[in-house]
């Protein structure tokens, strides 16, 4: 009912659609990695009963591990993760184990704890893991304010008029009576005073609640817009997501641009743009700030993740029993969503696999494993070497390797087994 699995589905397995988009946005030929795979699904997670039970069980894992071996699948997406157990003791590295034995490659996400060393799950070393980059594929919406733009991402539809300026005010400066300033910094729903709010544009800072969470805030308080800057942990990793008023989410070093000019201007006003879908925009990939990273602390001398592949801002089809956003004050319905995590990214390789898989029907999950990884790039488009959010490049325990396109996987030249 929350559209995960039907988005990491979709996005291994889907086929082509044409027309597809988020609310317009992205327009074109949506299909996933193994376009026109017969493809079966799993349930391994519920959700909670009266605020208790819910989660996904090893007992339901392993159960969904054996139903694929007797079904005889090729490949497994498992967009799941959780705390590093002994191996012994993980559900899902034995499952994996045993549909490894059986011939079957199994594709698991890396985890969404990043950027903190050591926060990657899904271990094993029989498991292919993946962390989540950026694509060359944005969505921009400027902050236009003093005779300067600052480029953000946003996928709302709603849109400040052109060439009239608003107020800026930073949320903090805002802050409701039983509200503290650190609150109201985070956009917390309820935190902003209405009178300090209305007819504004308001600049929140990203963490503590969802990020268009933080809007809906804004919006109940009467403001016209919100810009989201990233906190310090966040970098220069921006999201476009469907916002519910107009909205655009920057980067940390921007955010203390435009923080500047709110201190140092006694009147601080500005604009939004209307986003817009931009193909070929540079640099691209780098990693994504919340991809979980290495070391491998359960096997350090195991280098985890093996492979990164898109995580933001995927557009993939989607149910009709929640929102885009997932949050209950939304109520809007649309069949293709924006997402990101690293399972977003898990299936774009679980997609390559299972065209090699057609390819090479005799290779085994480790031959598949090995293909991937010795043929993935390690530089962006710009010819540089993938970085991080915070621009340093990419060390093989933040990224393992990047992989992009399935061709030449198909003929790697060499490979272990």
């Amino acid at each position: 009912m929350a559209g995960h699995g039907t988005h990491t589905l979709s996005t291994a397995g889907g086929s082509p659609v044409t027309g597809a988009s988020v609310l317009g946005y992205g327009k074109g030929t949506a299909k996933g990695g193994s376009p026109r795979a017969r493809v079966a699904a799993y349930k391994v997670c519920w959700p909670a009963v009266d605020g208790s039970g819910g989660g996904c069980f090893d007992a339901d894992i392993l159960a969904a591990f054996e139903a694929a071996i007797k079904d005889g699948v090729d490949v497994l997406s498992v967009s799941l993760g959780g705390e590093t157990f002994d191996y012994m003791g993980d559900g899902i590295a034995i499952g994996a184990f045993h549909a490894i034995s059986h011939g079957i490659s199994v594709v698991t996400s890396a985890g969404n704890d990043g950027p903190s060393p050591g926060s990657v799950t899904n271990v094993a070393p029989w498991l292919i893991t993946v962390g989540a980059s950026t694509m060359d594929r944005e969505f921009p919406s400027f902050v236009l304010f003093g005779g300067n733009g600052l480029e953000g991402q946003s996928l709302s539809t709603a849109f400040l008029p052109k060439n009239k300026l608003f107020p800026f005010i930073r949320s903090l400066d805002a802050a409701a009576a039983n509200s503290s300033r650190s609150e109201a910094d985070l956009c917390l729903m309820g935190s902003l005073d209405p009178k300090k709010v209305k007819g504004k544009i308001v600049v929140c800072i990203r963490g503590g609640n969802a990020r268009v969470e933080k809007g809906e805030a804004v919006r109940l308080a009467g403001g016209e817009g919100m810009i989201l800057a990233n906190d310090p942990t966040s970098g220069d990793e921006t999201i476009a997501d469907a916002h519910v008023l107009p909205a655009t989410h920057i980067t940390y070093s921007d955010g203390l641009k435009l923080l500047s000019y709110l201190n140092s201007t006694k009147s601080p006003q500005g604009s939004l743009t209307h986003p817009f879908t931009n193909l070929g925009s540079k640099p691209a990939p780098f990693m994504a700030a919340f991809s979980s990273q290495g070391p491998n602390s359960l096997t350090p001398e195991i280098l985890k993740p093996d492979v990164t592949a898109p995580g933001v801002s995927v557009i993939a089809a989607y149910t009709n029993a929640s929102s885009p956003t997932g949050l209950d004050f939304d109520k809007r319905r649309i069949p293709f969503n924006s997402d990101s995590g690293t399972s977003m990214s898990c299936p774009h390789v679980a997609g390559v696999v299972g065209l090699l898989r057609a390819v090479h029907r005799k290779w085994s999950p480790a031959a598949i494993k090995s293909a991937i990884m010795t043929t993935a790039m390690l530089s962006d488009n710009t010819g540089s070497r993938s970085r991080t959010r915070l621009w340093p490049p990419a060390t093989p325990s933040c990224s393992g390797r990047v992989t992009y396109g399935p061709t030449k996987r198909s003929t790697p030249g060499w490979y272990t087994t």
